[in-house]
């Protein structure tokens, strides 16, 4: 299983709609893209998200759901 390295920056004016959704919905993740930890910048506008998969293709399930909010940029972390 590879792991991923999620950046996500809440686009502005978005901050409290993003954990709405959270809170309402979850992470919306699909079958077989795990999370693993996650952590907040100090400036509240960034969020860091470790994810594991074997299927890359299911971060393009995921991403759509929350790209109204949020902008991504995945990185696969070499272990």
């Amino acid at each position: 299983m590879k792991t991923y390295m999620v950046v996500e920056l809440y686009k502005p004016g978005q901050f409290d709609a993003v954990y709405k959704r959270f809170e309402e919905q979850g992470r919306m993740l699909p079958d077989g893209l795990h999370f693993v930890d996650n952590w907040v910048s100090e400036s509240g506008n960034r969020c860091y998200q470790l994810m594991q998969t074997d299927d890359y293709r299911l971060f393009d399930e995921w991403i759509p759901r929350w790209s109204d909010l949020v902008d991504f940029e995945v990185i696969e972390i070499d272990r």
